[in-house]
Parts: structure tokens; sequence; C-alpha cells
């Protein structure tokens, strides 16, 4: 009998410790459970459920013969394209020639982690994927606390404490992302000036990742991390959220003209890596990108519906005396059930959000992500709720019906899930004995 090789296979540590992504994790759980027909109110994944515009599908379908591979920074067109878009959005001065194109944001944020040197704070709470990326290349991060009272915003103060036990002269890395995944939470041109300050004096590299920047509900047209502090920020960004194409995995990286040597840097290691996004995709992302008047109107109403559904959770939330900051961007709220803690803890022992999190889901099927998930401590009784889980399709077709007047009859007809979730939530904390 032959010898049975590699039963166990040497395995990076880094990698073999760890974990799939949580955010991806729970979304499986869940279409596996509706696959076997069990009720499921999936408040656990972030994934904008609105059709993708017919002009950027046909932009695709045209080129789906464009078969040849792209420069390893993308597509000229369309980083001159993304350039012009965000010139004309957000004040920024974008050079085409310092972008790379990448498979969505998330990819371009790890080659960048991966090239640059220095330690990393990663604010708490985060984007569950930030910390695994640091870890992946063999390094630790920080992550200085902010509170529920600040709406769970990094200060310059916080960040000033954090900078106090670094060397000055030592590069830093920041990773901060406005509006924020997972509290819904929109940095205002004074408090990203005051942290941008702070970055200027004590040699830190902003990564402003801000793949929900389209996603703002608070009407006021912001300069962003970019214009207060050029020379020291790289943008990430990308189709996922704000055109709701996750599956087009289509990213941008935007750095400065001073970090030409980053640049070349990521395109050796884009070289070596993944060489170059799909081509008809990024065909189809210059005319996602094109100010398209008929496209931008289509944005424009799914962030609507973003804004009142996430809303409409918000109110429901506060009747039934949940802490929480209002929703200002993205599509999620952060919630905290520290006014249940004495009889969360009485009926099923729950003394963290995991716990919170499980009892959820086997007792009032509502799928939800633990606080902890994004670098709360674990007895912190947060959870992050999405706020998309509706079909999209004809809820769009609904809210052009109604000519965006939108009202709770619009929610509880349109997104009964969502209702029925909240219900079961009320429910929950009822037989709580509240």
């Amino acid at each position: 009998m032959s010898k049975i090789l590699f039963e166990n296979v040497s395995i990076n540590p880094q990698i073999l410790n760890l974990k799939e992504s949580a955010t991806l994790k729970v979304n499986q759980q869940v279409k596996s459970q509706r696959a076997r027909g069990e009720k499921v109110y999936h408040f656990g994944f972030g994934q904008s459920p609105f059709p993708v515009h017919r002009k950027i599908v046909q932009t695709l379908q045209e080129n789906a013969n464009k078969k040849d591979y792209l420069p390893t920074l993308g597509l000229l067109e369309l980083r001159k394209q993304i350039a012009e878009y965000y010139r004309q959005n957000f004040n920024y001065n974008f050079n085409p020639e310092h972008m790379l194109i990448g498979p969505g944001s998330k990819e371009l944020i790890f080659q960048c982690l991966y090239a640059l040197e220095g330690p990393v704070i990663i604010p708490a709470p985060s984007w569950v994927s930030y910390g695994p990326q640091v870890n992946i290349r063999g390094k630790k991060f920080i992550s200085p606390m902010t509170s529920r009272e600040n709406n769970y915003k990094l200060t310059s103060k916080d960040l000033e404490f954090v900078c106090e036990t670094m060397p000055v002269d030592q590069q830093k890395i920041l990773i901060i992302n406005s509006p924020n995944n997972p509290t819904g939470q929109v940095y205002t041109d004074q408090e990203i000036e005051g942290l941008t300050r702070v970055c200027r004096d004590n040699n830190i590299i902003v990564i402003s990742d801000e793949i929900y920047g389209m996603i703002d509900f608070t009407n006021i047209k912001k300069k962003g991390f970019s214009f207060y502090y050029p020379e020291g920020t790289i943008v990430t960004a990308g189709l996922s959220k704000s055109h709701s194409a996750g599956g087009y995995r289509l990213g941008f990286l935007a750095a400065p003209k001073n970090m030409e040597k980053l640049v070349k840097a990521l395109s050796a290691l884009v070289s070596e890596t993944f060489s170059a996004v799909s081509a008809p995709i990024q065909y189809a992302a210059v005319t996602a990108y094109s100010m398209d008047p008929e496209i931008e109107e289509s944005l424009r109403i799914c962030n609507k519906i973003h804004e009142y559904i996430g809303h409409y959770i918000y109110y429901r939330l506060q009747k039934m005396q949940i802490e929480c900051p209002a929703p200002e961007g993205a599509f999620y709220i952060f919630p905290d059930f520290i006014n249940y803690k004495k009889e969360l803890h009485k009926k099923y022992d729950i003394q963290t959000s995991l716990q919170l999190a499980e009892v959820l889901l086997t007792e009032a099927q509502i799928a939800l992500l633990p606080g902890s998930d994004f670098y709360l401590p674990s007895s912190s009784l947060t959870a992050r709720m999405s706020t998309v889980d509706y079909e999209g399709d004809s809820l769009y077709q609904s809210a052009l019906d109604c000519r965006g007047e939108m009202s709770i009859d619009f929610v509880q007809k349109n997104a009964p899930r969502i209702v029925e979730g909240l219900n079961s939530l009320e429910s929950f904390l009822s037989g709580c004995g509240v």
C-alpha cells in the first residue's frame, strides 16, 4: 500500500489562523437556511439589492469580445473618467497616472497594506476585513476605542493619544471609512480637518476607504480626507455599493503625486498577482462613471430608498429603547442593547455580543453580526444591522411609481422582511420581561 503524503501539509500560520470573513459567512448561512425553507430575517450582509443600471449592462454586453489584457494600472479611459467623476462630486484632484484599477477596493486595500511599512491604526468599530488583512501581512494593528456618545467616530484626541505611544518619525497607517461600515456615520469636514492635522504632525498615511462615499444622507457636499490632506491620503472606492455591482469586482485606488514610488510598487505587485481586471468590466465601468444623467438619477433614487429604510429601522429601534446613532450614510445601523443587559443575562445568560447574535438567530430568526467582529470588546452588547433585506427590483419600481414619496406604508408593503424582522425583535425583547 502506498504511503499517504501531505496529511499534515504545512501552511503559513498567518493563513492557517485566518477565519472566513464574518460578513460572507453570515450571508452563506442565511442562504442555506432559506434554501431549506427556514425563515430568517437577514440583517447580516451589506449588499445593495438594486439592479445594475441597464446602460452599464449594455456596455458590458457590447464589450464582451474584449479579450486582451489591459494595462496593469487599468484602462486609461476609465482612470480619466473616475478622476473627473470625483473632481465633480468630491473636489478631489486625482491624477490618472497615480491610480490603479483592481478587482474591488477590498483587494486594493490589501495590496496597499502589503506594500506599506509601519504600524496600522484601525478605529473600533471598523469593517471586519481590515484587521485580518493586516495580520496576513504578519503585522499587528492598534484599535483605539470610539464611543457611542461620539457616534463611534475617531476624534483627533483619540488619534493623538494613540500616537503618543509611537515614535513621531515612524511611518504609520490609519484606515478610516466614511460613510462608515458598521455604524452608518459620516465624518464632517471639521472632524476630517482635525484628524488630518494630527496625521500631518505624526507621519500618518491615511487609507480613506470611500466605498460608500456616494451613499451619503447628510446632503452636504464634503471635501474629504484627500482635500484636507492630499499629500498623505490614499483613496479607495469602487462600483459595489453605489452602483449595486458587487459581483462586478471593480474598484480603484488613487494615490497623491508624492507617492509615485508606492504606485510603481503596487503596479509591480499587481503584475505578479491578478495582472489586470477583466477588460469587459472595465469598459462597463467607464459608462458607470460617465455622469450620465439617467444613471445619476437612478443612483439618487436608490440612495433615497437606503435613507428611508435606514431611518425607518432607526425609528423602530428607538421605540424599543435600543441605543444607536441615526444613520447618515451607507446601509447599516449599529444598535447597542445595553438597556436590556440585565434581562438578557437573566433569561439567556447573554454576556457577549456573540452570544447575543447567536440567541437572536435561534430565538427570533434574526441574523446580524456581533460588535466583537468589528473590534469592540466581547462584553459590548452591540451589533451591526444591514438595512437591505428586500427585493431591490420591485422596491425600486415602487419608488418610481410613488415619485419618491415614501412612508411607513411604503416600507410595510415593499420591504416586508424588514418590518417582520423588527416585529420579531420587538417580540423577543418583550419576552425577556422588559
